[in-house]
């Protein structure tokens, strides 16, 4: 079976893409998880930075917060992305728009980055697994894939009771060109999801 698979979109793929990509593995790795279990990815909706490194400052980011940045490239977003991905996680409402709009079929799978992260919580709370309909934790392939397939599944539905729709400030700022303090705003948003998606996708 594949790896579960985590599409980080923004818009050029330099700074807030990036940034939520390295952290989520660097946090994945913190809780024992091998490379092969999850596989994190991303890609921008402009694609004028195809190619390019990562900004500077939000590598200085990735790499105070423990993660790596070793080879990253800028992508432009593609279907054929979208398509490879179990979860697609956005820094706005409006890049939610453009990845569904690729693909149709993606949007029970594609949430603007804070809004999945306040819902995650209403799904993980009746944690250990079996009381919020997820599949036993585990450390092998098979086994956060299909958690983490019931994870999304369990996240959108609650989506959909609520009516929940995205805020403005669900949506990450685009820190290009701002100071670091900036950058580490953000950083800080970002892992605000990727420690408790890490958790829930990982713990027993």
């Amino acid at each position: 079976m594949a790896p579960f698979s985590i599409l980080c979109v923004c818009m050029g793929n330099i700074c807030r893409s990036p940034m939520a990509e390295r952290l989520l593995v660097a946090d994945l790795v913190a809780l024992g998880a091998q490379p092969d279990l999850v596989y994190v990815h991303g890609a921008g909706t402009g694609g004028w930075h195809a190619g390019e490194p990562m900004d500077p400052q939000a590598a200085r980011q990735v790499l105070a917060r423990g993660g790596d940045t070793a080879g990253f490239r800028a992508r432009k977003l593609l279907a054929e992305h979208v398509d490879a991905s179990d979860l697609v996680l956005t820094a706005t409402a409006e890049q939610v728009d453009f990845v569904v709009s690729l693909r149709p079929d993606a949007a029970a799978r594609t949430f603007v980055w804070g809004q999945f992260a306040r819902l995650l919580p209403t799904v993980t709370a009746e944690l250990p697994a079996g009381s919020a309909g997820l599949p036993p934790a585990g450390r092998d392939a098979d086994s956060v894939y299909a958690r983490g397939v019931a994870l999304v599944d369990l996240v959108d539905k609650a989506r959909a009771e609520a009516g929940d729709e995205p805020r403005d400030e669900d949506d990450l700022a685009d820190p290009w060109g701002r100071p670091d303090d900036v950058f580490g705003v953000v950083a800080d948003q970002i892992q605000a999801l990727t420690r408790p998606l890490s958790a829930a996708l990982l713990s027993r």
